[in-house]
């Protein structure tokens, strides 16, 4: 699969860190090189914005088109938790259009984007001014940030201006079917924690004839798309996902990855903590720490399960590495989680 229908299957791929998309797209594809990703953001192909669940994410940038207006409501939620004290009494529509004109035509990062606005409003909070601009207003961040080692400031640049053409608005069923594509059979839950969306069950019930309907054991009902089926046994590989990654995140029950006692490990408040996959389930958590000084890179895997091989544990870090440090010496451990 090319990285440009990997990006498109999986909807939106975790850009929260600059690294983690490219970890993303390494554990799931084959031969696959930094370049690759950083030429689509470059040409404009993948975008870079808060998207699902108001977070940061890469998407196409034909998807970004009818998904940033189909999340509206979820950044603006967000946007409330965290400034609504300080913003009380703001006119966000007024707000918004002074944002646009400052941003017409060029590219500003938040911290001088804030700074233009509270110009306008000096009695104003500069960091809610420049969040809230970021929530109310369609902008991607343009690259070199969020490439390859790239961090940063994070610059904005009005989405229609920046992909070429507008924005658009499309209901929820454009999203359930995207979604199910990549992560079916699941729950409207399972949906409604991906996305960020809420109350999406009238949605399910409309598109409820085109599709696939299961009950897992506690009789919750999946859905999935009628020409997607459940394969008896195949193959599930050692893989390494990155913090935040997609997969953990894109259900509500996360039983399908993990124990409980595992998901109070690896998903702790707002942070979820890198995994390592054996046959499909949660074993371990994994870090990696470069000494540059030393030159040298190491993978740190912590047990979370029994593994089955630890050879091929090894292998996969191993390849790891020579993605992630290649110019740098190598080393592998394996330890028990000690909390």
């Amino acid at each position: 699969m090319s990285v440009q229908d990997a990006v498109s299957l999986l909807v939106a791929i975790q850009a929260q860190e600059n690294n983690v998309p490219y970890y993303s797209l390494w554990t799931r594809l084959a031969g696959f090189q930094q370049q690759e990703l950083t030429d689509l953001m470059n040409d404009r192909s993948v975008v870079r914005g808060s998207i699902l669940r108001g977070t940061q994410h890469m998407s196409l940038a034909e998807d970004y088109r009818w998904l940033r207006p189909l999340v509206q409501e979820c950044l603006t939620r967000g946007r409330q938790a965290a400034f609504g004290r300080v913003s009380k009494g703001w006119d966000l529509d007024e707000l918004a259009i002074e944002a646009r004109k400052l941003l017409d035509g060029q590219v500003l990062t938040r911290p001088q984007l804030a700074r233009a606005l509270a110009e306008l409003w000096p009695d104003r909070d500069v960091q809610a001014l420049g969040w809230s601009a970021q929530a109310v207003l369609s902008v991607v961040h343009p690259p070199p940030s969020g490439t390859w080692n790239v961090g940063g400031a994070t610059p904005f640049a009005l989405a229609e201006e920046w992909i070429g053409k507008p924005l658009y608005e499309t209901g929820p069923a454009r999203l359930i079917r995207r979604y199910l594509a990549a992560f079916g059979p699941a729950s409207v839950k399972d949906f409604q924690m991906w996305s960020g969306l809420r109350r999406m069950d009238a949605a399910f019930e409309e598109l409820r004839p085109e599709l696939r309907v299961y009950k897992d054991d506690n009789g919750v009902e999946l859905f999935d798309l009628p020409d997607l089926t459940i394969p008896d046994d195949v193959p599930a590989p050692v893989r390494l996902l990155p913090g935040f990654d997609n997969l953990v995140l894109a259900y509500a029950d996360r039983t399908r990855l993990m124990t409980d006692e595992q998901r109070r490990i690896v998903c702790v408040g707002a942070v979820i903590k890198p995994t390592i996959l054996v046959d499909g389930r949660v074993h371990g958590l994994w870090t990696l720490e470069r000494d540059r000084k030393a030159g040298s890179a190491t993978v740190t895997v912590e047990r979370l399960a029994p593994l089955p091989d630890e050879q091929a544990v090894e292998e996969e870090a191993a390849r790891f590495l020579e993605f992630a440090v290649p110019d740098a010496d190598h080393d592998v451990r394996i330890t028990s989680w000690s909390g």
